[in-house]
Protein backbone atom coordinates (compact mmCIF):
# COMPACT_ATOMS: atom_id res chain seq x y z
CA UNK A 1 0.00 0.00 0.00
CA UNK A 2 3.10 2.50 1.30
CA UNK A 3 4.26 1.38 -2.37
CA UNK A 4 1.43 2.42 -4.15
CA UNK A 5 0.84 5.51 -2.19
CA UNK A 6 4.44 6.34 -3.39
CA UNK A 7 3.76 5.59 -6.64
CA UNK A 8 0.35 7.61 -6.89
CA UNK A 9 2.39 10.57 -5.53
CA UNK A 10 4.82 10.43 -8.38
CA UNK A 11 2.11 10.25 -10.86
CA UNK A 12 0.52 13.22 -9.13
CA UNK A 13 4.09 15.33 -8.75
CA UNK A 14 4.57 14.31 -12.78
CA UNK A 15 1.40 15.31 -13.94
CA UNK A 16 2.00 18.49 -11.72
CA UNK A 17 5.46 19.21 -13.39
CA UNK A 18 4.17 18.36 -17.05
CA UNK A 19 0.72 21.05 -16.30
CA UNK A 20 3.12 23.73 -14.66
CA UNK A 21 5.35 23.38 -17.94
CA UNK A 22 2.95 23.28 -20.59
CA UNK A 23 1.00 26.13 -19.06
CA UNK A 24 4.70 27.97 -19.07
CA UNK A 25 5.11 27.19 -22.23
CA UNK A 26 1.64 28.26 -23.22
CA UNK A 27 2.32 31.91 -21.78
CA UNK A 28 5.49 31.78 -23.57
CA UNK A 29 4.01 30.91 -26.48
CA UNK A 30 1.05 33.46 -25.72
CA UNK A 31 3.33 36.81 -25.16
CA UNK A 32 5.58 35.87 -28.41
CA UNK A 33 1.95 35.96 -30.26
CA UNK A 34 1.14 39.02 -29.19
CA UNK A 35 5.02 40.21 -29.79
CA UNK A 36 4.21 39.56 -32.94
CA UNK A 37 1.01 41.17 -33.39
CA UNK A 38 2.27 44.23 -31.91
CA UNK A 39 5.18 44.03 -34.09
CA UNK A 40 2.79 43.70 -37.36
CA UNK A 41 0.60 46.23 -36.04
CA UNK A 42 3.53 49.18 -35.85
CA UNK A 43 4.62 47.92 -39.08
CA UNK A 44 1.13 48.45 -40.23
CA UNK A 45 1.21 51.75 -38.38
CA UNK A 46 3.89 53.26 -39.76
CA UNK A 47 2.91 52.11 -43.39
CA UNK A 48 -0.83 53.70 -43.19
CA UNK A 49 1.13 56.64 -41.71
CA UNK A 50 3.42 56.73 -44.86
CA UNK A 51 0.71 56.69 -47.13
CA UNK A 52 -1.14 59.26 -45.59
CA UNK A 53 1.50 62.03 -45.95
CA UNK A 54 2.06 60.40 -49.87
CA UNK A 55 -1.40 61.15 -50.23
CA UNK A 56 -0.78 64.69 -48.64
CA UNK A 57 1.88 65.82 -50.64
CA UNK A 58 0.27 64.30 -54.05
CA UNK A 59 -2.45 66.83 -52.53
CA UNK A 60 -0.09 69.74 -52.00
CA UNK A 61 1.34 69.00 -55.85
CA UNK A 62 -2.16 69.33 -57.01
CA UNK A 63 -3.02 72.40 -55.23
CA UNK A 64 0.48 73.48 -56.41
CA UNK A 65 0.01 73.13 -59.71
CA UNK A 66 -3.76 74.31 -59.61
CA UNK A 67 -2.07 77.43 -58.39
CA UNK A 68 0.70 77.93 -60.77
CA UNK A 69 -2.28 77.41 -63.81
CA UNK A 70 -4.26 80.13 -62.24
CA UNK A 71 -0.99 82.44 -61.35
CA UNK A 72 2.18 82.20 -63.32
CA UNK A 73 5.12 79.87 -62.94
CA UNK A 74 9.07 81.86 -62.28
CA UNK A 75 11.84 79.66 -61.68
CA UNK A 76 10.87 77.33 -58.46
CA UNK A 77 7.91 79.80 -57.53
CA UNK A 78 4.39 80.45 -58.43
CA UNK A 79 2.69 83.69 -57.91
CA UNK A 80 -0.89 84.64 -57.53
CA UNK A 81 -2.32 87.64 -57.79
CA UNK A 82 -5.16 88.44 -55.38
CA UNK A 83 -8.53 89.70 -56.00
CA UNK A 84 -9.08 92.07 -53.26
CA UNK A 85 -7.25 94.61 -50.88
CA UNK A 86 -6.44 93.34 -47.38
CA UNK A 87 -3.76 94.83 -44.36
CA UNK A 88 -0.33 93.12 -44.46
CA UNK A 89 -0.92 90.80 -42.04
CA UNK A 90 -4.29 89.48 -43.32
CA UNK A 91 -2.75 89.53 -46.33
CA UNK A 92 -0.54 87.07 -45.62
CA UNK A 93 -2.68 84.99 -43.53
CA UNK A 94 -4.60 84.41 -46.75
CA UNK A 95 -1.40 83.43 -48.40
CA UNK A 96 -0.35 81.03 -45.99
CA UNK A 97 -4.11 79.76 -46.40
CA UNK A 98 -4.09 78.69 -49.70
CA UNK A 99 -0.40 77.03 -49.17
CA UNK A 100 2.12 80.44 -49.44
CA UNK A 101 3.44 83.24 -48.17
CA UNK A 102 3.63 86.63 -49.08
CA UNK A 103 5.76 87.41 -52.33
CA UNK A 104 9.70 88.04 -51.37
CA UNK A 105 11.36 88.41 -54.74
CA UNK A 106 15.52 87.32 -53.70
CA UNK A 107 16.98 89.03 -56.97
CA UNK A 108 16.91 90.90 -59.99
CA UNK A 109 15.04 88.37 -62.18
CA UNK A 110 12.35 88.14 -60.08
CA UNK A 111 11.70 91.86 -59.49
CA UNK A 112 11.45 91.51 -63.23
CA UNK A 113 9.39 88.94 -63.48
CA UNK A 114 7.00 90.38 -60.99
CA UNK A 115 6.59 93.10 -62.43
CA UNK A 116 5.42 91.82 -65.82
CA UNK A 117 3.00 89.55 -63.95
CA UNK A 118 1.66 92.95 -61.72
CA UNK A 119 1.16 94.17 -64.82
CA UNK A 120 -1.11 91.74 -66.41
CA UNK A 121 -2.96 90.58 -63.43
CA UNK A 122 -3.45 93.86 -61.15
CA UNK A 123 -3.66 96.49 -64.04
CA UNK A 124 -4.81 99.66 -62.46
CA UNK A 125 -2.66 98.79 -59.62
CA UNK A 126 0.24 101.08 -58.54
CA UNK A 127 1.76 99.03 -55.67
CA UNK A 128 1.04 95.61 -53.88
CA UNK A 129 2.52 93.79 -50.18
CA UNK A 130 5.70 92.07 -50.29
CA UNK A 131 6.75 89.53 -47.41
CA UNK A 132 8.79 91.91 -46.08
CA UNK A 133 8.92 93.90 -42.57
CA UNK A 134 10.68 95.66 -40.01
CA UNK A 135 8.39 95.13 -37.14
CA UNK A 136 11.06 93.13 -34.76
CA UNK A 137 13.60 95.40 -34.79
CA UNK A 138 13.85 99.02 -36.85
CA UNK A 139 15.88 98.90 -39.84
CA UNK A 140 16.13 95.24 -39.80
CA UNK A 141 14.05 93.68 -42.42
CA UNK A 142 13.39 89.88 -41.84
CA UNK A 143 10.67 87.77 -44.68
CA UNK A 144 7.22 86.30 -43.24
CA UNK A 145 9.97 83.17 -42.39
CA UNK A 146 12.19 85.78 -39.96
CA UNK A 147 15.33 85.28 -42.33
CA UNK A 148 17.48 88.82 -42.67
CA UNK A 149 16.59 89.75 -46.41
CA UNK A 150 19.67 90.37 -48.21
CA UNK A 151 18.91 91.56 -51.33
CA UNK A 152 16.78 94.87 -51.51
CA UNK A 153 15.74 97.08 -53.99
CA UNK A 154 14.54 100.42 -52.23
CA UNK A 155 13.04 103.85 -54.31
CA UNK A 156 15.04 106.79 -53.84
CA UNK A 157 14.69 107.75 -50.40
CA UNK A 158 13.27 104.76 -49.11
CA UNK A 159 12.83 103.71 -46.43
CA UNK A 160 11.56 106.64 -45.01
CA UNK A 161 8.81 106.04 -42.62
CA UNK A 162 10.83 105.19 -39.18
CA UNK A 163 8.69 103.21 -36.48
CA UNK A 164 5.29 103.81 -38.50
CA UNK A 165 5.99 102.36 -41.39
CA UNK A 166 7.20 98.09 -40.86
CA UNK A 167 5.57 97.21 -43.95
CA UNK A 168 7.01 96.66 -47.51
CA UNK A 169 5.13 97.76 -50.54
CA UNK A 170 6.30 96.46 -54.28
CA UNK A 171 6.26 100.16 -56.58
CA UNK A 172 5.07 99.12 -60.01
CA UNK A 173 4.96 102.68 -61.26
CA UNK A 174 8.51 102.72 -59.72
CA UNK A 175 10.39 99.81 -61.51
CA UNK A 176 9.78 97.33 -58.66
CA UNK A 177 11.59 99.64 -56.12
CA UNK A 178 10.35 99.20 -52.60
CA UNK A 179 9.21 101.70 -50.47
CA UNK A 180 7.85 101.13 -46.69
CA UNK A 181 4.39 101.58 -45.64
CA UNK A 182 2.00 101.65 -42.81
CA UNK A 183 1.12 97.72 -41.65
CA UNK A 184 -2.20 98.65 -41.59
CA UNK A 185 -2.84 100.41 -44.99
CA UNK A 186 -5.19 98.15 -47.48
CA UNK A 187 -3.28 97.12 -50.68
CA UNK A 188 -3.35 94.42 -53.22
CA UNK A 189 -1.05 90.93 -52.95
CA UNK A 190 1.06 88.45 -54.78
CA UNK A 191 0.88 84.91 -52.89
CA UNK A 192 4.37 82.96 -53.52
CA UNK A 193 4.44 79.23 -53.79
CA UNK A 194 7.74 77.74 -53.98
CA UNK A 195 7.88 74.04 -56.40
CA UNK A 196 9.40 71.12 -54.68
Amino acid sequence: MAKSGFVICILVITLLLDQTTSHTSRLKARKHSKRRVKEKDGDLKSQVEKLWREVNALKEMQALQTVCLRGTKVHRKCYLASESSKHFHEANEDCISKGGTLVVPRNTDEINALRDYGKRSLPGVDDFWLGINDMVTEGKFLDVHGFAVSFLNWDRAQPNGGKKENCILFSQSAQGKWSDEACRSSKRYICEFTIP
